[in-house]
């Protein structure tokens, strides 16, 4: 069986930041993880895709987001066209406006931490 994968948009090579806290935690728990970021580079190891379209991924088990929700409305669509078969709005990157049109698009947003969801306290890596 494949490994599930994820792609965390908003990946963040700061070690405080969720964005990075999510790519290390998804790692630890087998995860193929895909961050994303337009400035490109690397993170943790990996190598940071500047946009969604380019993540080699066919569709994803999930997609992570930690980014501000006016950010999160400009690339629902980009959600939509790779596919995934789960959509985490982790807290901060959700609004009313984000989840209405994330459902309007046929997305059932997660409105939750997915780093606590695959089993790891944000806490274990610092601050």
């Amino acid at each position: 069986m494949s490994k599930p994968t994820v792609a965390i948009l908003g990946a963040s090579a700061d070690r405080s930041k969720f964005g990075n806290k999510s790519v290390r935690a998804h790692l630890q728990q087998g995860y193929d993880v895909y961050p994303v970021n337009p400035q490109g580079g690397e993170i943790e190891g990996l190598t940071v895709y500047e946009s969604l379209a380019d993540v080699p991924a066919e569709r994803l088990t999930r997609i992570n987001v930690y980014l501000p929700p006016h950010i999160v409305l400009k690339m629902l669509g980009e959600v939509v066209a790779k596919g995934c078969d789960e959509f985490w709005l982790n807290p901060g990157s959700e609004s009313d406006e984000v989840v209405a049109k994330a459902r309007e698009l046929g997305l059932d947003p997660i409105i939750a931490c997915s780093i606590v969801d695959v089993g790891v306290s944000p806490h274990q890596f610092g601050g």
